[in-house]
């Protein structure tokens, strides 16, 4: 685990009809307050990343076919300095919700077919003035997404 990260498991309540997929309550002890909710769609083998936020915390849970998250933690003085996490979520086998705190290095990878869903509930809304940003490839995270070179 990286140091702030959590990894909250959610309900999900099925029958013959569909599901009902929960995934943040203003009554959450994780619920910081709410900036903005938005959908990013994934094809499979695809890399979203890497993205930092300065102030922002992100609240990702996948909502249709399954995603792999992976963070990095390049935060000075921090713990869990240069540790990498890899989870995969999916409404179907680990439906969670990964609480990504301001500072940590994340993206993504589609995984399941024809097309992942990737929720986010975040904490403020979009401001570019408050991300960084790296290539899926940058040298300064160390970690190889599958499928790149």
């Amino acid at each position: 685990m990286i140091e702030g990260v959590r990894v909250v498991p959610l309900q999900r309540f099925a029958d013959e009809r569909g599901s009902v997929l929960l995934m943040l309550k203003e009554t959450d002890p994780h619920f910081v307050r709410f900036g903005e909710i938005y959908f990013s769609t994934v094809y499979p083998g695809v890399v979203k990343a890497w993205k930092n936020h300065r102030r922002m915390d992100a609240n990702y849970a996948c909502v249709h076919g399954c995603i792999k998250v992976v963070l990095y933690d390049g935060r000075e003085g921090s713990p869990t300095r240069d540790r990498t996490m890899e989870l995969n979520i999916s409404p179907e086998k680990t439906y969670a919700l990964v609480v990504i705190p301001p500072g940590i290095w994340h993206g993504f990878q589609g995984v399941g077919e024809p097309i992942s869903v990737l929720a986010n509930c975040a904490t403020e809304p979009s401001d570019p003035s408050e991300l960084d940003r790296l290539d899926p490839d940058a040298e300064a995270i160390p970690y190889k997404w599958a499928g790149s070179a």
